[in-house]
């Protein structure tokens, strides 16, 4: 077993890099790629895994990524090494931050006021019925005067919050000249599976974070008796649950939320638990009930397709990757996905990066607008631009 700080300052561009209160894992090389369509993932991951494993490699596993869309790029592969430790230290980020020192153009996709709009949209479909709740984002794109820093931002993220799920993730399409690098520290788990054991952790419902205890202590209690974010949260937690029960002989969902914290928000937060049948049923590897999940009210809205389709028509940028899901399996069906926000699309000077908000009836346009600013605040953290937002 290595040291989780050994893990961290190997990795580099194009390799896999993930690390959760679980453990963290750095993987590099590729002995294949799974390529499938959506629905038949899971299968094309375990028939490849079985045939790796058949070949003679020890414990292989899938690590990589999946955009948000049913027709999204997706990345994963078969790795060649594969490096185990325990999960990140707590220790603080002594690195100083050469980001902010760059120069950076900044265009905000829509524009502040446009997304407002867009919110406004939403709350009228919602008003006129067939629409319950839809996650709308806006997305900035930043370029730089330097090459960006990869091993560096990604372990300013990891350092900054070591209990948050951080990822990097090579998702260079074919033909690209340079690597893109799918980068963040996800708060929210989507699911995870350890034998029979299947948790999933899903979260709406926020507010920003202030840098006052005291306002701090008023922010979680006004979380805790929000309607329009308890609302919010029930919707979520619902399908998961619903989802779960298609695997798990009994699932319990908790009476009341939680609410967690991330260095820059708070969040509603339900630790939802399953036990499957029998673990060695393929279709009930974490992979399998990853799919079955995404996309979550989370990141999507209710109902699904419908929701889906409101975001395509108000958003005027592709997600991508943005709130999709990131993680890996083994060949026991084991693994850990993610879904994939506070996350950037990094690939030499530029970054993309997207941050969303759960738009329900009673839903405020402008409090939406400073829920993404303060969203977009872990990877600009990271950069040294917080103040871009």
């Amino acid at each position: 077993m290595h040291h989780p700080a050994d893990l961290l300052a190997a990795y580099l561009p194009g390799s896999f890099y993930y690390s959760s209160p679980r453990g963290s894992l750095l993987a590099d090389g590729i002995l294949t790629t799974v390529q499938a369509a959506h629905g038949h993932r899971a299968a094309a991951v375990a028939e490849t895994l079985d045939s790796v494993a058949t070949a003679g490699i020890e414990r292989p596993l899938v690590v990589g990524a999946i955009g948000f869309r049913p027709d999204a790029q997706t990345s994963l592969v078969v790795p060649a090494v594969v490096r185990r430790a325990g999960k990140p230290d707590a220790a603080a980020d002594a690195t100083r931050s050469v980001f902010g020192l760059a120069r950076w153009s900044v265009t905000p996709r829509p524009e502040p006021a446009a997304y407002a709009a867009q919110v406004r949209k939403a709350l009228a479909r919602i008003d006129a019925g067939g629409l319950d709740k839809v996650v709308l984002a806006r997305c900035l794109e930043l370029s730089a005067d330097d090459k960006i820093a990869v091993p560096d931002l990604l372990a300013r993220l990891v350092r900054a919050d070591p209990a948050a799920h951080a990822f990097a993730v090579d998702v260079t399409a074919p033909g690209d000249p340079a690597i893109r690098t799918l980068l963040g520290a996800s708060p929210e788990l989507l699911v995870s599976r350890r034998g029979r054991q299947v948790v999933a952790n899903p979260l709406a419902g926020s507010l920003p974070r202030a840098a006052d205890d005291a306002e701090n202590q008023r922010r979680i209690a006004a979380l805790l008796g929000s309607d329009k974010d308890r609302r919010e949260h029930a919707h979520v937690v619902h399908q998961v649950a619903e989802v779960l029960g298609q695997f798990c002989a009994d699932v319990q969902v908790p009476a009341e939320p939680a609410v967690v914290g991330t260095p820059t928000m708070w969040h509603l937060s339900s630790r939802v638990v399953g036990e499957i049948a029998d673990p060695h049923d393929p279709g009930s590897s974490a992979l399998a009930m990853a799919e079955a999940l995404h996309p979550t009210p989370a990141v999507c809205g209710v109902p699904t397709v419908t929701a889906r389709d409101a975001i395509a028509e108000l958003e005027p940028e592709d997600r991508g990757y943005y709130s999709g899901l990131v993680g890996w399996t083994n060949v026991d069906g084991d693994g850990e996905w993610v879904v994939t926000i506070r996350s950037a699309e990094v690939c030499e000077r530029e970054v993309r990066m997207f941050a969303g908000a759960g738009i329900v009836a009673g839903s405020d346009p402008e409090a939406e607008l400073a829920e993404t600013s303060a969203k977009f605040r872990t990877l600009l953290r990271a950069l040294g631009l917080e103040e871009l937002t």
